[in-house]
């Protein structure tokens, strides 16, 4: 994960529990950031969130793939392959890299 997006992710993480009043202890607190809702929505966004990003369309579908295989074993293909499901699926995924690193700060 690129730095400029782990720090976006951590300061995303940490404004959600200030203002949604969320216990840092809480079990299901990753659930609750990155998968009860997109991060991002709309393709559009979700492209240009990329772009911010130096990251190119297919390289993070490269980059999904390679966290599949890291959490599950083997690569999930697709239902639909778009920016908007590659970008929150990313997200979900770096979500808990993000998770460890406020716990090891807590």
């Amino acid at each position: 994960m690129k730095n400029s997006i782990r720090e976006e992710l951590i300061e995303y993480a940490n404004e959600s529990v200030i203002d949604r009043n969320l216990s840092t202890d809480n079990e299901d607190l990753h659930h609750l950031l990155f998968n009860e809702d997109y991060y991002i929505i709309g393709y559009y966004q979700c492209s240009e969130w990329l772009k911010k990003h130096n990251i190119g369309e297919f390289e993070a579908l490269e980059l999904l793939y390679e966290l599949q295989e890291d959490h599950f074993g083997e690569r999930q293909e697709l239902e639909r392959i778009n920016s908007e499901v590659i970008v929150n699926q990313l997200v979900y995924f770096w979500g808990f890299e993000i998770m460890d690193e406020l716990d090891t700060q807590n």
